[in-house]
């Protein structure tokens, strides 16, 4: 990544660089406490656009011209344009899983499954198997999480608590997976290999998600679910009764995880999904189609039901209001807000970068660095505070792990130390910034905003912790063949 400290005739000072962060903050707090749960539908875009336009002035001062800004913006938003194809993609996936029974479907057999009391640990192994197979947290959220999100509206469980554990879950599988972006990103920019990378990972991931388990165990034995037995046999019932409910609708999410599992790209995998369930919905639907479709019972009619559902997604009624919010949603406008909260963070971050405010920042921290511990700790730190500031997980592995490698080297420490530590920041605490394109994702999946499930991301935060752990302690902490000979 270019050096752009020297874009301007003036170098940035670090008050400079750390003026639209305070406002950024100081905007986001305020979001949050007039508008609450809804702070991501409006509010905070408008919190980023005030910071951007603070940096924007600071890049002025400096003698930076609108042309090199603006080359800056359209540089920084072109990172993200295949994770806003892919969200779009989502949810016209979402819509006609809906539609075409996959999703009632994952819910009732969940419902028939699943017992209240280690429901949360449950839902954390399943995503976390998933994940692993496939390398992809987003896809097994958009999937598996959406079903398990609906069981536990039928079990009267916590969505907050139900969403962590699909976050936990997901992110474990897709740290520890080689098919994974990000596990092959982080040891390509620290220099080491994808499976020394991850059998290394495993000191630090292993134990964070066998704790991780023990408190979703914990939780599920207090969990106060009001629902009988009969009520779930209820919710069954009116499940058959709406879709034609069987193993058959599964296939498309067969196919999917296939599709990923054999590597193929994520967009148009994501996207023929969506289209499969479109057909299934056609073959194995036709009553809900043609209620949908209203007095146009023609093939032309069906079919435009299916492109609705592509594109705004369905609208469901059981005759019960619960399974009626459950059931209703997806469509590529669902996740209209998500891709304006995504543009306007990739602004913010982009102006940023271009300016020089965020390497000053960075290399500001490298003056406190002295031990080890404070060593992994300031690049853990530096992750996150790149997820809040680029709004991009790829970025905030690429940038602190070229920034930090040099020092990494020069006190001998192994390459998998930065890739390891790269992943138990970067990677992990990407999904807990509403802001970010992670954190959006899941928010526009699951239905949950991440100031919600965050708490509740056990796995996304025991990990980082396991690693400061380690890194102050000595334990598991490579060296250099001709560093252990020094020492």
């Amino acid at each position: 990544m270019q050096n752009t400290t020297k874009v301007g005739l003036r170098t940035p000072t670090i008050i400079q660089a750390a003026l639209p962060l305070l406002a950024l903050i100081v905007m986001l707090a305020l979001s949050v406490y007039f508008y609450g749960e809804d702070s991501s539908y409006g509010p905070n875009q408008i919190a980023l656009w005030v910071a951007a336009g603070v940096a924007l002035a600071i890049g002025f001062y400096n003698k930076v011209s609108w042309e090199q800004i603006e080359d800056g913006i359209k540089e920084g938003i072109s990172v993200a344009l295949g994770a806003l194809l892919i969200i779009l993609a989502v949810g016209s996936l979402i819509g006609t899983w809906l539609l075409a029974g996959t999703v009632p479907s994952m819910i009732y057999f969940g419902l028939e499954l699943l017992n209240p009391s280690w429901f949360y640990a449950a839902t954390a192994l399943i995503c976390a198997i998933i994940s692993l197979a496939i390398g992809s947290s987003w896809t097994t959220a958009a999937t598996i999480g959406v079903a398990l999100m609906g069981v536990a509206a039928g079990m009267d469980l916590s969505p907050a608590i139900t969403a962590g554990a699909v976050v936990s879950g997901a992110y474990f599988g897709d740290k520890m997976s080689p098919l994974s972006d990000t596990t092959n990103l982080a040891p390509a920019v620290a220099g080491t290999e994808l499976f020394a990378h991850i059998r290394y990972m495993a000191y630090t991931a292993g134990p964070a998600f066998i704790i991780t388990l023990i408190i979703f165990v914990l939780l599920g034995f207090n969990a106060d679910s009001s629902v009988s037995l009969l009520e779930l046999e209820r919710m069954q019932l009116e499940l058959s009764n709406t879709f034609n409910i069987g193993w058959v609708m599964l296939v498309p999410l067969l196919v999917l995880l296939y599709l990923a599992a054999t590597r193929k790209p994520a967009l148009p995998t994501v996207f023929f999904g969506a289209l499969l369930g479109g057909v299934w919905a056609l073959i194995f639907q036709p009553e809900m189609v043609n209620k949908l479709a209203g007095d146009d019972t023609s093939i032309v009619g069906a079919v435009k039901v299916v492109w609705t559902a592509l594109s705004d997604g369905v609208t469901i009624e059981t005759g019960s209001a619960d399974l009626d919010d459950l059931l209703s949603g997806g469509g590529m406008s669902s996740m209209l807000n998500t891709v304006w909260l995504i543009l306007s963070a990739m602004t913010f971050g982009a102006i940023m970068e271009k300016l020089g405010l965020l390497q000053r920042l960075i290399s500001g921290m490298l003056g406190y660095v002295k031990s080890l511990g404070s060593l992994i700790a300031a690049t853990l730190f530096t992750c996150f505070g790149a997820n809040v500031l680029t709004a991009d997980q790829y970025m905030a592995i690429v940038l602190p792990g070229r920034m930090y490698r040099e020092e990494f080297e020069r006190r001998g420490l192994d390459p998998r130390v930065l890739s390891r530590t790269l992943e138990d920041s970067a990677t992990l605490t990407s999904a807990l910034i509403p802001w970010n394109t992670c954190g959006a994702f899941m928010m526009g999946a699951l239905g949950v905003s991440p100031w919600i499930y965050a708490p509740f991301a056990f796995f996304n935060w025991i990990t980082p912790l396991m690693a400061l752990f380690y890194a102050y302690t000595g334990i598991r902490i490579l060296r250099l063949p001709a560093a252990k000979t020094a020492a």
